[in-house]
């Protein structure tokens, strides 16, 4: 991996992306979104992350973040590390999952390619963290993570998908908060 796209700045807000082996559209059902909230939530709580954009599609996720404890690929790690664990076994006993099969045969599938996966893997193993050195370049982030589900043609606002903190930027905290007062790092004025 090159040196531009590893956690070199442990204090730096980061800009990552990950999505799910082979770009499957998992995130189709509403537990499955609930998994990722409940990880968010405990991470903020726990483990230091500040959230200050994120957006969650069928395939993948964004985040604009910054972790308290100057561990951001750490924290990356066990969230990645949690959610999978908790959507494979979600995916396993979901009785509604008409895909279930194919979802969890082509886990599997993935898992055999990799060496340091024992059964299913679930999220890519590449983040591609960018850091986000100036305001301008942290409300260019944002603007991309809030834009991505208009790009893909699911909403024509971004405010418009559930799951995306395009809410928050317009006053709704209805289903996770972010850090504003992350914001006091300079890193933007929206």
């Amino acid at each position: 991996m090159s040196r531009k796209h590893k956690f070199n700045n442990p204090t730096a807000a980061y800009f990552v992306s990950f999505a799910t082996v082979f770009w499957i559209d998992v995130f189709t059902r509403q537990a499955y979104f609930s998994i990722l909230e409940q990880a968010i939530n405990y991470c903020r709580a726990e483990k230091g992350m500040e959230v200050f954009a994120y957006c969650f599609m069928p395939s993948h996720v964004h985040f604009v973040f910054r972790s308290e404890n100057e561990d951001p690929s750490g924290l990356l790690r066990d969230f990645k590390g949690y959610t999978a664990r908790k959507l494979i076994k979600e995916i396993e006993e979901n009785p509604q999952e008409s895909r279930k099969e194919w979802l969890l045969w082509m886990m599997e599938r993935a898992g055999k390619r990799k060496s340091n996966v024992k059964n299913k893997q679930f999220w890519q193993q590449h983040n591609t963290p960018v850091e986000l050195w100036s305001g301008k370049a942290i409300k260019q982030k944002i603007y991309y993570v809030h834009n991505n589900p208009v790009e893909q043609g699911f909403v024509t606002d971004p405010i418009d998908w559930k799951y995306s903190s395009a809410r928050n930027y317009a006053d709704d905290e209805t289903v996770l908060k972010i850090d504003n007062e992350g914001m006091h790092l300079g890193i933007m004025e929206l």
